[in-house]
């Protein structure tokens, strides 16, 4: 590995920017050839081959124009945004951290969003619209609230909404959800993207603690983020 593609490689990382190590392996005569991916200067079959591994989380093989590529996945670690420091956040966090997902922690309630309450945990304690705006949820983002208050779930929801993240949950009885949508509606947002929420969040396991209800939404995030068929969702 070249310094310069190390450095790239180093810069890309500390960016939380998804980026691929494409090696060439055959023919042998040109084999150790490295390139970083997405490069507009690469062959768009090697960009677009590069684009699929990244949104397939995986590592592979490829042929392009008779030459054999290792294409060396280097996806940043998806984060939770959990908005409300409740606990059923408690009760989240240690089952996100071994699932792979960084998770962050928004309130501004101080007195809940407090390291005693988290430790080792990322906190902000601005308002969850200005919190999602620096945070920018991408593809690789999950947002879940967890309030039941509007003041800070909707803002919250409306900023997730407005982005690419794959997976969008919020905590509340079904009732509570029908209301919620209908003031979401009157922020401008449609049907079929009011229709990404999932609430109430979880996967229906007849969930009644903390820690249960906590295993179903982290279920339910794993099962969208893989492609996997659910059900219908838990009530809370």
């Amino acid at each position: 590995m070249t310094p310069a593609i190390l450095h790239a490689l180093a810069t890309a990382r500390a960016a939380h920017r998804p980026v691929v190590l494409a090696t060439q392996i055959a023919p042998p005569e040109a084999a150790g050839a490295q390139l970083l991916l997405p490069d507009p200067a690469a062959p768009s079959d090697l960009n677009s081959a590069a684009s699929a591994a990244l949104a397939a989380d995986r590592s592979q093989t490829v042929r392009i124009a008779g030459r054999d590529w290792f294409l060396q996945v280097h996806n940043p670690p998806p984060r939770l945004i959990v908005v409300g420091a409740v606990h059923i956040a408690q009760a989240l966090v240690p089952i996100a951290d071994p699932v792979g997902f960084a998770v962050i922690i928004v309130d501004p309630r101080r007195s809940f969003a407090s390291p005693e309450r988290f430790p080792n945990v990322t906190l902000r304690t601005d308002w969850p619209d200005e919190a999602l705006d620096a945070l920018k949820p991408d593809t690789r983002s999950a947002v879940v609230t967890l309030t039941h208050d509007p003041k800070l779930d909707d803002p919250a929801l409306d900023r997730a909404l407005k982005s690419p993240a794959f997976y969008i949950g919020a905590l509340g009885s079904k009732r509570t959800h029908a209301a919620r949508l209908a003031r979401l509606a009157a922020l401008g947002h449609s049907q079929s993207s009011l229709a990404r929420i999932h609430g109430p969040v979880g996967l229906s396991i007849e969930a009644v603690t903390a820690p249960e209800i906590a295993l179903s939404i982290i279920a339910e995030i794993v099962a969208v983020r893989r492609g996997a068929m659910i059900g219908t969702r838990a009530a809370a």
